[in-house]
């Protein structure tokens, strides 16, 4: 049949690109959220659209991705700079942000799979590929962030979207490409800077990091990315590998694999050289510099902790556990929070305590690891204080998450770290003063000769503030080093511990 009036414009929205300007100018830019929902949804309905051709398709993936980008930095701002939020708080943002992300990468992979396919019409994307392939890695990317900001569940099969869309970046020769990310940003990136950055997240163990902490190491990632290496071949100053032909997280080099074409070396490279100089450059001068970008102003030690972290973690020899794993199979009872715990110092946890029962999984003199059957309750995080028993066992032990991953949304792994095996409540008076504050006197981890740790309830320890207990008839004088460890609910602090006996009586 002869078409007597030509091809028929798709029934869309956005079918005219004046009509799309006007859309998104429309957009509720004043509801982070609404906006987020609407431009996701646009994204799934610009996709769903047979009649577009490619080259306007890709116009219009861009466009809406471009608007998101404010939301998204307003609604992670509020994520990780609220320490209390709510369940029902933390869960609305988590969703919409990942939510975007997902379908965002959907997108852009879906507009690279008509290049790669060479669909009619999609020769014309050939320039605009550098640009699409960083995008979807940089997509990408923000989901595999986002779950470890959960601990988990991991969605193995983004590492193969991943790796299957960083393969065409060098089968293409885009890798290498340069292009401006979004516009207004500082800065240029490759499909190759894009790809680093989400493998050196995965070797940075984000499972042992704050959502915060992990905010942090993204974007000291994104400042250090240009000196990373990426090696077709192994080489000694190789820690990290990656196989571009399966659906893998990155794995720690503990022995060479079998050689294959597909396979992918990368390290930090100079990168560590200077994350060491920022270290001392923050540690001199007291501040983080400007010329550092983490989206907002952190205090210089929250910054100090993360890099050290990576330092760690980005050497040529990361860091390899300190004790022997032993596998076990047997049961632990768990009651957690510094309320919590002191309830263990009378007969054992109160009517009130809220003791869990965990599944150990192995256990090594510096620690456990554990399942937990059922995830119940917000409290579970990071740095999370916790009273551990063996079953059948009579004595209590102290320990701190240090790991967390979540297999199934209530059901997880934790790896505990043990900070003391000894342990008794004290009563603490300002020295020469009143009585006033009840703290855990504990042992075991390492203190020097003469030297106390002392578990305190967060915000009862004042710098340069002497304290004093009662031991028998003599008195002990705590005089303060420092703070070992801190949390939103404790203090681990360090003090020189001076006994004064009382007078003999003559």
């Amino acid at each position: 049949m002869i078409k007597l009036f030509g091809s028929r414009k798709p029934d869309h929205p956005m079918a005219d690109l004046k009509e799309t300007k006007k859309l998104l100018a429309e957009l509720p830019t004043g509801d982070a959220f609404k906006c987020l929902d609407e431009l996701g949804h646009w994204l799934e309905s610009v996709m769903a659209e047979e009649g577009f051709k490619p080259e306007y398709r890709v116009q219009l993936v861009q466009l809406l991705d471009e608007a998101a980008q404010i939301p998204l930095r307003k609604l992670t701002r509020d994520y990780v700079a609220s320490p209390r939020l709510s369940k029902f708080q933390e869960t609305r943002l988590w969703t919409a942000i990942f939510a975007y992300w997902r379908q965002s990468a959907l997108a852009y992979v879906a507009c690279i799979e008509l290049y790669a396919a060479g669909a009619k019409g999609a020769d014309a994307l050939k320039s605009a590929m550098p640009l699409l392939l960083a995008r979807a890695l940089r997509a990408l990317s923000a989901q595999v962030k986002w779950m470890y900001v959960r601990y988990g569940p991991m969605d193995q099969s983004v590492w193969g979207v991943i790796a299957k869309v960083y393969a065409l970046a060098e089968t293409g020769k885009f890798a290498q490409s340069a292009v401006t990310l979004y516009p207004g940003n500082p800065g240029d990136s490759t499909p190759e800077q894009e790809f680093l950055k989400v493998v050196m997240l995965s070797a940075s163990s984000p499972a042992s990091l704050l959502p915060l902490e992990i905010e942090l190491c993204e974007r000291l990632i994104a400042h250090f990315c240009a000196s990373f290496t990426l090696r077709l071949e192994l080489q000694p100053d190789i820690a990290y590998w990656i196989d571009l032909a399966t659906s893998q997280a990155p794995l720690r080099l503990a022995r060479p694999p079998q050689h294959a074409p597909t396979l992918r070396f990368f390290a930090a490279g100079k990168a560590l050289e200077d994350l060491e100089a920022l270290i001392g450059t923050i540690k001199s001068k007291g501040a983080v510099p400007s010329q550092v970008n983490l989206g907002g102003s952190y205090p210089a030690e929250s910054v100090l902790d993360v890099l050290n972290h990576l330092a760690l973690y980005w050497s040529n020899k990361p860091p390899e556990r300190k004790h022997q794993r032993h596998r076990v199979k047997s049961r632990l009872n768990v009651v957690h929070g510094y309320e919590g715990v002191l309830s263990l110092f009378g007969a054992g946890p109160d009517e009130n305590a809220d003791t869990e029962s965990w599944i150990v999984e192995d256990v090594s003199a510096g620690g456990f690891g554990a399942g937990i059957p059922e995830i119940r309750g917000e409290w579970l995080k990071i740095g999370c204080l916790l009273g551990l028993q063996p079953d059948g066992g009579d004595t209590w032990v102290l320990g701190v998450v240090r790991r967390l991953q979540r297999e199934i949304p209530l059901k997880g792994l934790v790896g505990i770290q043990n900070i003391a095996k000894s342990a008794e409540m004290v009563e603490l008076s300002v020295s020469g003063g009143a009585g006033g504050e009840t703290g855990i006197l504990i042992s075991d981890i390492g203190a020097s000769p003469g030297e106390a740790r002392v578990l305190l309830r967060a915000g009862a320890f004042v710098p340069g503030q002497n304290m004093e207990y009662s031991k028998g008839d003599a008195t002990c004088l705590l005089m303060p080093l420092g703070v070992v460890e801190s949390s939103e609910e404790y203090d681990v602090v360090r003090f020189r511990e001076m006994i004064r006996e009382a007078p003999s009586e003559e």
